[in-house]
């Protein structure tokens, strides 16, 4: 198991998120400006909507979701980002998969990934191979999401953190500790909601 080192500790300093403009959002290692609008549009045609542009993360709620109070509206946004990261990271880890498959030569078939939002993990292997990791690495750079991969790729050979895990981990990835450190080190950002 990929697992998050001393978050409860970390999270203390960081203060929750109420999803509003002006606040920071992560996508692929990069930090963008939550920004949080209104559409113009009527209610019938506008849906809200979620939108990486111009190095903001733009938020458009309909008109009949800006009437919401504010303690609503910060559920609908902070509902509406989430979904928008499942959404991406679905992609990303079925394409950062493939791009990594090789390097696993005891992987005889491509698993199957589910995604789930974990509060301790990053990613878990089951006895079947079968993966699951968490969307919010949607928010970590691509070497990052590629240690989780690798990390869970491992497992399916060996099922365990033995010493001959650690060696097959090194093998696929020489700098796995750098890595694994920093993302360690986003962690409070990247899973602070």
């Amino acid at each position: 198991m990929a697992k998050l080192q001393d978050f409860a500790k970390q999270q203390d300093h960081v203060l929750p998120k109420r999803y509003v403009s002006g606040e920071t959002q992560f996508y692929l290692g990069r930090r963008y400006v939550l920004k949080v609008i209104t559409s113009i549009e009527t209610a019938d045609v506008m849906h809200s909507t979620v939108k990486l542009s111009r190095g903001k993360f733009n938020v458009e709620l309909s008109q009949s979701d800006s009437e919401l109070d504010a303690e609503e509206r910060a559920v609908l946004v902070k509902r509406l980002i989430d979904e928008w990261y499942k959404n991406k990271f679905k992609s990303i880890s079925r394409e950062r998969l493939e791009a990594l498959i090789y390097k696993a030569s005891w992987v005889k078939n491509s698993p199957s990934i589910k995604l789930m939002t974990m509060k301790k993990q990053w990613g878990s292997c089951s006895t079947k191979g079968n993966l699951i990791l968490n969307p919010h690495l949607a928010k970590a750079p691509k070497e990052c999401i590629d240690y989780v991969l690798l990390h869970e790729l491992c497992h399916i050979a060996e099922h365990n953190h033995s010493e001959n895990f650690w060696r097959l981990l090194t093998q696929v990835m020489p700098n796995w500790k750098e890595v694994k450190a920093r993302l360690d080190g986003m962690a409070e950002l990247y899973l602070n909601e």
